[in-house]
């Protein structure tokens, strides 16, 4: 059984695809290779930020970007959360958006 992703929201969905195009070519390119080996693909690529929630790691030359993600049983990645960095710390506010996202889809689990 292979991996699949998920998004917390159609319009999350939405909103990744209108990513600047060189982002959306590195998003595509790490997401392959997450469906084929699984969302631990280590640094530079993904990143773990607590137990339960991950980062995946975008460099183009339009900037960079975070896409925060979780696992459920049964090989499922889903996507939480994305926003394009302007500062070098991971803002509060996008980190809170994230894992309160987290823990609705833990609640939701079955």
């Amino acid at each position: 059984m292979s991996w699949s992703i998920e998004y917390y929201s159609d319009k999350l969905a939405r909103m990744i695809l209108k990513m600047p195009a060189g982002l959306l070519a590195r998003y595509i390119h790490v997401s392959d290779l997450m469906l084929k080996f699984g969302p631990n693909l280590g640094m530079p690529h993904t990143r773990a930020m607590d137990e339960k929630l991950f980062e995946m790691r975008l460099k183009s030359k339009e900037g960079v970007s975070r896409i925060f993600y979780c696992t459920k049983i049964g090989k499922k990645i889903i996507v939480l959360h994305f926003f394009i960095k302007k500062t070098q710390k991971t803002p509060t506010k996008e980190l809170e958006i994230a894992r309160k996202r987290l823990l609705e889809v833990l609640n939701n689990e079955t």
